[in-house]
C-alpha cells in the first residue's frame, strides 16, 4: 500500500451551476466509501453556504469567504486522514489556488472540472434559477452576471453533456487510481 493510499486527499469539483458536481459527488462518496473503506466527507457548496456561510451574499468577497471556509474544513479532514469532497461553483482561479494550497499542506489535492456548457447548464436547470438570473431577479450569478474562470491544469476534465453522472463518477475513481490514491 502506498503513501498516497493512506494519506488524506480532497476532490475539488468545479463548475457551473447545474454542471453536476453535486449529483456525481454524492455516488463517489458512496463508492470511495465502500472501496476504500475510509470516511468521507461530501461539503456540497449549497449546505456549506447554508450552515456556515448564510451571512455571506453572492459578491466576489462572499463568494471567496464561502470557498475558502470549504478549503479550510477539507484541509483539516484530509490533515486527520480523512477524504473530502467539495462541491462549489468555486469561479475565481485565484480562490482555488488557495484552497489547494491549504490542503496540500496535508495531502492531496485533485481538481475536477465539470466541463459543462452554459446552454446544457440552463437546460437542466430543474429550478429556474438561469432563468430568474436573466431576467434579473437573481442578482451575481455565476455565467450569467459574474465570470466563471475555467481551470488552466486541473487533474481532471470532464465534459459532462453525453454522459451520465455514474460515467463522470468512473472518470474520477480512473484519475484517482492513476494519481495513486486508490
Amino acid at each position: 500500500m502506498s503513501n498516497k493510499e493512506v494519506q488524506g486527499f480532497t476532490i475539488f469539483f468545479t463548475g457551473l451551476s447545474g454542471s453536476g458536481k453535486s449529483t456525481t459527488s454524492e455516488l463517489l462518496e458512496a463508492k470511495l466509501e465502500r472501496s476504500l473503506h475510509r470516511p468521507v466527507t461530501v461539503l456540497d457548496g449549497d449546505e456549506v453556504r447554508t450552515h456556515l456561510s448564510a451571512e455571506l451574499g453572492f459578491s466576489k468577497e462572499g463568494r471567496d469567504t464561502n470557498i475558502r471556509r470549504i478549503g479550510y474544513v477539507a484541509s483539516l479532514i484530509t490533515k486527520h486522514g480523512g477524504i473530502a469532497i467539495c462541491a462549489p461553483i468555486a469561479p475565481y482561479a485565484e480562490t482555488r489556488r488557495e484552497v489547494r494550497d491549504m490542503v496540500e499542506q496535508y495531502g492531496g489535492f485533485v481538481e475536477v472540472h465539470m466541463a459543462t456548457s452554459l446552454e446544457e447548464c440552463e437546460r437542466r436547470d430543474v429550478k429556474g434559477l438561469y432563468a430568474k438570473a436573466r431576467a434579473g431577479e437573481i442578482e451575481h450569478f455565476t455565467g450569467i452576471s459574474d465570470p466563471y474562470e475555467e481551470p488552466e491544469n486541473p487533474e481532471l476534465r470532464i465534459e459532462t453533456e453525453g454522459m451520465t453522472p455514474e460515467q463522470s463518477c468512473e472518470m474520477v475513481v480512473a484519475t484517482l487510481q492513476k494519481l495513486g490514491f486508490c
